[in-house]
């Protein structure tokens, strides 16, 4: 259940879905990037977000996301552990026990996320807390990799009690699949580089990232200075000219 009202501030957590059974690239989450692991980038992206007050690092009870869990622990984050395939279950894990007022849904498949634009969905969110679902990706403005999502603690009780199939795979789906549905907030960003691509799911999406990292260093970069080296270095782009987004109901 969500969280007692209370007069203090909303309390907002990220919530870093990962596990390592990928289909295309597994144990993706743990590869090294510019010398520390993929959940270790985003990790750290999301604890340096203002409005953000903690960060809880949601895997499965498989036996082979133990190696998750001790990585998420080894960085001082709190973890939960819950349903392979139920993905939104264990975002309500992770909300009830970190009490929070609402939860900021990160993958941990997309470590060059960019703190500031996680600061801003929070910020977007705390401003108009009667909102039930903030994200950058209800109109993609942003290279596919650097999506935030913010869930109210009543919206994803909402979706905990209705959604099914892909829907609990993809946490947030239910929430924007039927316009007027819940109250949402789109935040879009210019110039429009919705076309890039920056998540990890192939080998060719580790060889651009690790690329990107050569040039930009070992911090989460700006999405502007991002967008900017990728539009000028046509032969980073063309790393990943081929790869084919999975669609949801293909999780």
């Amino acid at each position: 259940m969500p969280p007692e009202p209370s007069h203090a501030a909303p309390r907002v957590v990220a919530v870093v879905q990962a596990r390592t059974g990928s289909h295309r690239l597994p144990g993706k989450v743990l590869l090294p990037l510019a010398g520390r692991p993929v959940l270790g980038w985003v990790v750290r992206a999301a604890r340096a977000a203002s409005g953000v007050d903690e960060v809880v690092v949601a895997t499965s009870t498989a036996p082979g996301d133990d190696a998750v869990a001790d990585l998420a622990t080894s960085l001082g984050v709190a973890v939960v552990r819950g349903s392979e395939d139920d993905v939104l279950s264990r975002f309500v894990l992770a909300r009830d026990t970190a009490r929070a007022d609402a939860v900021v849904r990160l993958t941990a498949d997309c470590p060059l996320l960019d703190p500031a634009l996680i600061g801003l969905v929070a910020a977007a969110w705390r401003a108009a807390p009667d909102l039930d679902y903030v994200a950058t990706t209800l109109v993609r403005t942003l290279p596919r990799g650097l999506d935030v999502e913010l869930v109210s603690a009543a919206a994803l009780d909402l979706a905990d009690a209705r959604a099914t199939d892909h829907d609990r795979v993809h946490v947030t789906s239910w929430l924007y699949g039927e316009p007027g549905r819940c109250r949402t907030l789109g935040l879009v960003v210019t110039p429009d580089a919705h076309d890039l691509r920056v998540t990890l799911d192939t080998p060719e999406d580790a060889r651009l990232l690790a690329a990107v990292a050569d040039e930009l260093g070992d911090a989460p970069p700006a999405w502007r200075d991002l967008v900017a080296l990728l539009r000028s270095r046509p032969d980073l782009r063309e790393i990943v000219a081929d790869v084919r987004q999975k669609s949801l109901e293909e999780g």
